[in-house]
């Protein structure tokens, strides 16, 4: 076997994750409950005015080794894609007002999450998306993986 033949045996999968970080303000609120309901619920985080995070959220692709190039994916094309996805839509915005999918939905973490992952998905290539996984703060994350 000569150098570089075993890369060829069998596909070689592999995860590659990328990092971006951007602040936003918002409110927990639903608009189906009481405002007794949603203060009960959300406590502080229900405050009329919201308050802000800086959120940090980790992409991860999954999928075989490109036996010419070496990789997964072009981190080049995953910044870009999560620029148009994360950074564009979310980064000092107020969920609420400023992002029409979280007119109607909680702008939990969960659902923040949610959000990332079907802006990516409609980005990149199919099945390639493997996990997104946004910090709201050191302590809370929520990780998707589109299930």
């Amino acid at each position: 076997m000569q150098n570089g033949d075993t890369m060829r045996e069998r596909p070689r999968v592999t995860e590659i994750a990328r990092t971006a970080s951007f602040s936003a303000c918002h409110r927990l609120h639903c608009n189906s409950l009481t405002e007794e309901e949603n203060k009960r619920i959300f406590g502080k985080c229900n405050n009329p005015n919201g308050h802000g995070h800086n959120y940090r959220v980790i992409v991860t692709v999954r999928g075989e080794i490109n036996p010419v190039t070496g990789m997964v994916m072009n981190l080049t094309d995953l910044k870009k894609h999560m620029e148009e996805a994360i950074m564009i839509p979310l980064d000092h915005k107020n969920l609420d007002r400023d992002v029409p999918f979280f007119k109607t939905v909680v702008s939990s973490v969960e659902n923040v999450a949610v959000f990332i992952w079907d802006s990516l998905e409609k980005k990149l290539p199919p099945g390639l998306l493997y996990e997104v996984c946004v910090h709201e703060t050191d302590s809370n994350s929520a990780t998707y993986r589109g299930e």
